[in-house]
């Protein structure tokens, strides 16, 4: 057998034992982050109908989606200390049903300050969820690999999107007479919180803590995964600094991280504001509003996977998350000055979801291919 058609047969092999592990951790991770999200973001449709029944203002909603943050960026690394201390399977199904029980109890709201506290109760709640899936993902694919795997996992964001606004526009109107004794917006966070606590609970049936433990791999596939994540690991630069404080000391890691912010703020703000943009637009009822926002999700779903394919073939990721960015700013440029003009608007808010959305998986591959040391660091710290 030559050198050339045994590199075939390995690569062939391989190609195997990956479709192998996607098939049977991607869709449930999937369906976790679809949720995820879903419960993240579902206050903008809640808006529709809450802030008019609770009195609410502006300023209020806008608070309370943003305080969400505040807990999320102050948990994500003690969350990740935890789900190395506690394992991926205990620590993600943990979080799952926190959450999924904070975003339900938001149908209790009464006052300002329970939108508040409840809202900033879900960001500590979700925050190890997306890098704790990150880093847990990087334990079954090497970076080569990766950028499509992500693509694919962060496509449950445009999903979200398109199932969740007319799903969420029916539940408005559905409930709109208050059955039950709840009004439509109350009903839309008790549907849509309640699966995230069943998904918790099957997390620690479904998910594995370590590929030695994937009984649903052979030894010998379990033992190219280790391989070939050993080997991406080596082939990474070495580099000489390695504490916590070294690592925040380095400048490009501060140039990833407003980078990250910018993508971030586009992202929310159309994740935020759409249905209400929408509705400025013209449109008043709550179903039809679901519909038009679902346009965007899925353009935007298609051009992920269609970008994170091409990533992964070229292994080129700095122009596929420069010009997706490029297109997230032009299409927000473009919704704000032509506003009165809904067609023009609605194409423009596509085009922006299409490029924030696709930002997010072609931006992941960059810390991972750049920040050796940063890894090493993390990972003595305990993210292992």
């Amino acid at each position: 057998m030559t050198a050339t058609s045994t590199q075939e047969a390995g690569d062939a092999d391989g190609n195997h034992v990956y479709r192998r592990i996607t098939l049977r951790l991607i869709p449930f991770i999937f369906i976790c982050y679809l949720f995820n999200y879903l419960d993240r973001v579902n206050v903008g449709f809640a808006k529709l109908q809450m802030l008019d029944a609770l009195s609410f203002s502006e300023t209020v909603y806008g608070l309370g989606a943003g305080i969400f943050f505040i807990g999320y960026v102050l948990c994500g690394l003690p969350s990740n200390l935890a789900l190395n201390r506690f394992g991926p399977r205990r620590w993600i199904g943990l979080m799952m049903i926190t959450w999924g029980i904070f975003s339900t109890c938001l149908l209790f709201v009464t006052t300002p300050v329970e939108f508040y506290v409840l809202r900033f109760l879900t960001g500590m709640a979700e925050a190890g969820f997306f890098p704790g899936i990150v880093l847990y993902l990087s334990r079954w694919y090497p970076n080569q690999r990766r950028g499509r795997i992500m693509a694919l996992f962060m496509s449950a964001i445009p999903v979200s999107g398109l199932l969740g606004g007319p799903f969420s526009g029916w539940i408005l109107n559905h409930f709109a007479a208050g059955q039950g004794g709840m009004a439509g917006w109350q009903w839309m966070f008790l549907i849509q919180g309640l699966p995230t606590v069943a998904l918790g609970v099957l997390a620690f049936v479904l998910l594995c803590d370590r590929v030695e433990d994937a009984r649903w791999l052979t030894p010998a596939q379990r033992q190219r995964v280790k391989t070939d994540i050993t080997n991406d690991e080596l082939s990474r630069p070495v580099q000489g600094k390695s504490s916590v404080a070294s690592v925040l000391s380095m400048p490009f890691i501060w140039i990833l991280g407003f980078i990250y912010f910018c993508i971030q703020s586009g992202v929310y703000a159309i994740n935020f504001w759409l249905p209400s943009i929408i509705k400025n637009l013209g449109f008043s009822d709550a179903l039809v509003i679901g519909w038009i926002s679902a346009v965007p999700y899925l353009m935007a779903g298609v051009f992920m996977l269609l970008v994170g394919r091409s990533a992964d073939l070229r292994n080129e990721h700095r122009w596929h998350l420069v010009v997706p960015m490029l297109m997230g700013a032009t299409g927000l440029i473009i919704a704000a000055n032509f506003a009165t003009m809904p067609i023009i608007a609605i194409l423009g808010l596509t085009i922006a979801t299409m490029g924030a959305l696709t930002s997010l998986p072609m931006f992941w591959p960059l810390p991972t291919a750049l920040l050796s040391a940063s890894v090493a660091a993390l990972q003595r710290a305990g993210w292992r």
